[in-house]
């Protein structure tokens, strides 16, 4: 399939991503290897204008909020978060801030709002007990994100993390779907932490040692199991029903890379769709939108976009990080190819 311009999620119009990284030494061992990624779905207002969405929870060992909403209506209200285990609370405070500054109505003269965060376990790098991510920190992300190129590899929500024994973090991957006169786009944003070097099948692929040769690394100290967050944009008119089977689809773009999902790993799916928007409110007891038939033709061809996006966007967080040193000097190194 084509890619888009940039091939990433960005190709799908509307949508702009932001990171904050934090990358500085603290106390002692201590190291602040860690940030925040915001996932805008779209130019406007999204709590007035909600993208359809859903989720699907290919194990479970995850700390997210605002999936079960997400799950009940089908729609997202804010931006996707990303951090690191123990930052979910501080990024959700600060999303809701900045949701709060642009809406006045919310918790006032209308409904409450509900905050998407993901997460995974960065603390073999970066100590995350510390809690060095702060509710500002998700507002800048929000603030500075951007379309167009994006920034991938050990940035925002990416910088402490580890994908199958090498440095892992944030990939982006996109895919053209053409349907007559039309063309739609489906895009893979990725937070890649998980998996072991041997599991890994990509082409060219040097497993690397565990831990490096230069981490000194006690026999208590072993990596956690990781995990992945994965978010699928469509600008294809799907509704939540169809975005979850979108979602499925991913699970089976992250196979392909070789993992077999850990017993501690939290791999989550989020998919939504800019093409849909439910607007806030309103009198109407009806609405008429346009979605697409699932008998068509053009729904294989999305689910095909979302697998190998998603596989992609697995490598290019790979391709993208660099060796990354953390706390209690250990030592990530980048992937290599032959």
């Amino acid at each position: 399939m084509r890619k888009g311009k940039w091939n990433a999620i960005t190709d799908v119009a509307g949508v702009s991503v932001g990171h904050v990284t934090l990358d500085r030494p603290w106390d002692g061992d201590d190291y602040f290897c860690t940030g925040v990624t915001a996932i805008l779905p779209h130019r406007g207002n999204w709590f007035e204008e909600k993208p359809a969405a859903a989720s699907f929870v290919l194990n479970g060992f995850g700390k997210t909020a605002g999936l079960v909403q997400v799950e009940e209506l089908g729609v997202l209200e804010s931006p996707i978060m990303l951090t690191n285990t123990f930052s979910v609370g501080a990024v959700l405070e600060g999303t809701l801030q900045y949701m709060l500054d642009e809406n006045p109505a919310i918790g006032d003269s209308t409904s409450s709002l509900n905050i998407v965060v993901g997460e995974c376990n960065d603390s073999y790098l970066n100590s995350m007990r510390k809690m060095a991510v702060r509710p500002e920190d998700a507002v800048r992300a929000i603030r500075e994100a951007s379309g167009g190129e994006l920034a991938q590899g050990a940035v925002g929500a990416g910088k402490g993390m580890i994908c199958y024994g090498a440095k892992g973090g944030i990939g982006s991957s996109s895919r053209i779907v053409e349907a007559g006169s039309r063309s739609f786009t489906v895009g893979t944003l990725v937070l890649t932490n998980f998996g072991r070097g041997h599991e890994c099948r990509f082409p060219g692929w040097v497993s690397p040692e565990e831990p490096a040769p230069e981490t000194p690394v006690a026999d208590d100290e072993k990596r956690p199991d990781g995990s992945v967050i994965i978010v699928v944009a469509t600008d294809a008119p799907l509704d939540a029903r169809q975005l979850k089977r979108i979602a499925k689809r991913a699970a089976i773009g992250l196979g392909r890379t070789g993992t077999h999902i850990h017993n501690g790993s939290g791999d989550i799916i989020i998919a939504f769709s800019n093409g849909l928007l439910t607007r806030h409110g309103g009198e109407d007891i009806t609405v008429t939108r346009e979605i697409i038939k699932d008998d068509h033709p053009v729904m294989n061809d999305l689910f095909e976009a979302a697998i190998a996006s998603t596989e992609e966007a697995v490598l290019q967080s790979l391709l993208h990080a660099e060796t990354t040193t953390g706390r209690k000097g250990r030592v990530v190194r980048k992937a290599e190819f032959r």
